[in-house]
């Protein structure tokens, strides 16, 4: 770079509009966007750690897609190239390629091709990026404000992992005019700004969600408006309603908001809801949307959603129709507000749909001939019969006579199916009863025929998949199912980050790896065998893929959590499986999750409750042991399972209930009872009744004899060794959210 254009550049970017120096530059900087971008999810993990795949961000204008790609500009190693659809070509994606692959070869460095507006690309252009993006040439960062899934190659989607943006929440646009009000040299930190407090929320609420929108219209007030005698600029809000005087709404013609709104205003009217509908009806009308197409909308509607309902509900929505183009815009509006309540209070019946099930049997079935009786009889009634035993309906009483009128091929056939709803209701048993007369019929002409009668997007990592289903897939039945009720319960999105508080067998880790690919897990271990565990079986994952394992100490989650994580971190789940059933203290372990769960976050746990487990008695036969021996072992049992001091048993569902209430949640717990298939082995023996156990320490203190242990030990090892008895226990799924 020369002299003139450092020049050029500087003034480029000092002239340049508030919304464009104001650009973040870094991940701190950046506002918003947390479902994605927040600490512990996967892109911002891999903007740290320069390790990008091939990423394509889709939201509306002024959500940070340019600027998310900007930031990964100024943090990566990687060469990064810019190419902006709407003026570039496949000419500048080859000379893109070229300089990709130069260094590549002469400096081993990775190329990153970012491509604005990448859904300007036609096919063609798509295409040429292709095989370079296949074979790692280039890692391609496209940026769309339309539906990928719609507007890009599908080659290229299937290749990239899809972050879908959102509008900014009224607290980020907040954020922001007060990041451009302090920045001394982009913004407007060495001015003397105030700005109304009613002011600045005129402002946000216009934006709508758009970064640019409320930093344009800042820019403009402060631009607009003179110092007054203190050198203070005073944006009041009068200046505010006159820098951003109308809401922008999101509404392409030809794109992705379209589609989504008209469904919605359709899928509004169909349920019934006629306060949604006239909302999505005003989006569209304020947007500009052409009424006839809503009133051509409302038709089909009329016929597929209502139909035979309220057969008048197409009359009169096709007089509304008439209406409006007899009256035009604005007054125009009253007939289609009116044909919109119309359908939306009418009954429903989609019965009309049955047409369909009709087309379905042309299209399936082998055309069958018109039967005899319902053949054009003018031409040839005596040459070969046709129309003959044809039965006419109006000689008959009720206008109405039971004859089939299908091919022979298609006789019993069924297709119309009246609702109970409306005006359909009202012919519903008359349909019926005549259908059954009609094959009554049909079966006494020929009884010897047969009748014939439903926020992210990744590829798959196929070799990480075989890995995970194999991890998932040695689990035992029970464990399964428990494992899957805990992530029913759960739903977490693709981009959620996830905390297994106890996370020694993996049960629960490797799951929530395989449903959150584009967000993270964190997975607390007690003890540095399976913190060792956990991170060998781990390095068959990607180094982005793979769990935080965290070694606790003493049950404290927060601290560890804190010295593992440098930003603080939130969680939107928190799963845990006997997570608690050691802690003596559960009350104060419960207040911690408080801290760790998001505002709409969820924890779903999963307890034994060993007080409630089954006993070695109740295997028993109590015939068949001395009296005073039962009395014994079941007193001793009585105070294991009661043992005030032991925090595995001096609890119950009713604690846990209380713990999580007084700590500001909303729980639900269920108990289950689970019934396994147990082999009672030598070993298992040895560790219930061996010296040293618990049973045998607490029989002793009750005054079991040494000859009394040992006959206990005889009579279980002839009855029970290596043998499969049923064995019951309760569980409890809890379920917790912030009150």
């Amino acid at each position: 770079m020369d002299l003139f254009e450092h020049r050029h550049q500087q003034l480029s970017e000092s002239e340049a509009p508030l919304a464009a120096r104001m650009r973040p530059r870094s991940l701190d900087e950046f506002v918003g966007q947390d479902a994605i971008i927040g600490p512990g999810r996967l892109l911002r993990r891999a903007i740290q750690a320069d390790q990008l795949s091939s990423l394509i961000f889709y939201g509306p204008p002024g959500t940070g897609k340019t600027t998310l790609a900007r930031v990964i500009a100024n943090t990566t190693m990687a060469q990064f190239v810019a190419i902006n659809a709407v003026l570039g070509g496949v000419k500048d994606i080859r000379a893109a390629i070229e300089q990709a692959q130069t260094h590549r070869g002469q400096f081993g460095r990775r190329t990153i091709l970012f491509v604005d507006e990448v859904h300007r690309f036609n096919k063609a252009q798509q295409d040429a990026l292709l095989p370079w993006v296949e074979n790692g040439t280039v890692i391609l960062i496209g940026a769309t404000t339309e539906n990928p899934f719609f507007e890009v190659n599908k080659a290229l989607v299937s290749r990239s992992r899809v972050f879908q943006l959102k509008p900014l929440n009224a607290d980020d646009l907040r954020a922001i005019v007060q990041q451009a009000l302090n920045a001394p040299k982009r913004g407007y930190g060495e001015q003397n700004i105030q700005i109304d407090t009613d002011a600045l929320e005129h402002l946000v609420n216009v934006a709508n969600g758009d970064a640019r929108t409320v930093l344009n219209a800042l820019e403009l007030a402060v631009e607009t408006t003179s110092a007054d005698s203190d050198k203070a600029i005073r944006i009041t809000l009068p200046v505010a309603e006159d820098s951003i005087q109308q809401r922008a709404v999101l509404y392409d013609k030809e794109g992705d908001a379209h589609f989504d709104i008209i469904s919605a205003f359709i899928k509004s009217v169909r349920g019934s809801d006629p306060d949604a509908a006239l909302y999505w009806l005003a989006r569209m009308v304020y947007a500009g949307e052409d009424p006839r197409y809503i009133f051509r909308r409302l038709v089909i509607l009329a016929g597929e959603d209502v139909g035979m309902a309220d057969p008048n509900a197409v009359v009169v929505v096709t007089g509304c129709a008439a209406a409006f183009d007899r009256v035009g815009m604005p007054e125009g509006r009253y007939p289609l507000a009116q044909a919109t309540l119309y359908l939306a209070t009418a009954p429903k019946s989609n019965s009309a749909m049955a047409f369909f099930d009709a087309l379905a049997a042309v299209e399936a079935e082998r055309e069958g001939d018109v039967p005899n009786a319902m053949r054009d009889a003018t031409r040839d009634k005596k040459g070969f019969g046709h129309g003959a035993g044809y039965l006419y309906p109006h000689a008959y009483r009720d206008h109405w006579v039971a004859q089939q009128y299908l091919p022979g091929s298609l006789q019993g056939q069924v297709f119309y199916q009246p609702s109970d709803q409306g005006y359909e209701a009202q012919i519903q048993t008359q349909v019926a009863r005549r259908r059954e007369a009609q094959l009554a019929a049909l079966v006494e002409q020929n009884n010897e025929r047969s009748m014939p009668e439903a926020l992210t997007y990744g590829p798959l990592d196929q070799q990480q998949d075989r890995w995970l289903q194999r991890a998932t897939g040695v689990l035992g039945e029970q464990l399964g199912e428990v494992r899957d009720r805990i992530f029913t319960r759960l739903n977490p999105q693709r981009h959620h980050v996830l905390l297994d508080l106890n996370a020694s067998t993996g049960l629960l880790t490797w799951e929530a790896v395989r449903q959150v690919p584009e967000g993270g897990v964190y997975s607390c271990v007690h003890t540095a065998k399976a913190y060792s565990a956990l991170t060998e079986q781990s390095e068959m994952l990607g180094e982005l893929s793979r769990p935080r394992v965290i070694q606790l100490q003493n049950f404290d989650w927060l601290e560890a959590i804190k010295k593992e994580q440098s930003a603080e971190i939130i969680f939107d789940g928190i799963v845990g499986r006997n997570a608690l059933i050691a802690i003596g203290d559960k009350h104060a372990a419960i207040k911690q999750f408080s801290q760790l769960l998001c505002p709409n976050g969820i924890i779903v746990l999963v307890e034994s409750i060993p007080s409630r487990a089954q006993r070695l008695s109740d295997l028993l036969i109590k015939s068949e042991l001395e009296p005073a021996l039962y009395a014994q072992l079941l007193s001793a049992e009585s105070y294991l399972f009661n043992n005030p001091d032991d925090p595995m048993v001096n609890w119950n569902v009713t604690d846990l209930q209380c713990y999580f209430e007084q700590s500001n949640f909303n729980c639900e717990i269920e108990v289950s009872n689970f019934k396994t298939e147990v082999l009672i082995t030598s070993a298992l023996l040895k560790r219930w009744l061996g010296e040293g156990g618990k049973y045998c320490n607490r029989l002793t203190a009750q005054g079991v004899s040494s000859s009394d242990l040992v006959h206990l030990r005889n009579y279980f090892s002839s009855h029970f060794d290596n043998k499969n008895v049923s064995w019951a226990r309760d569980i409890a799924f809890i379920e917790a959210k912030h009150a």
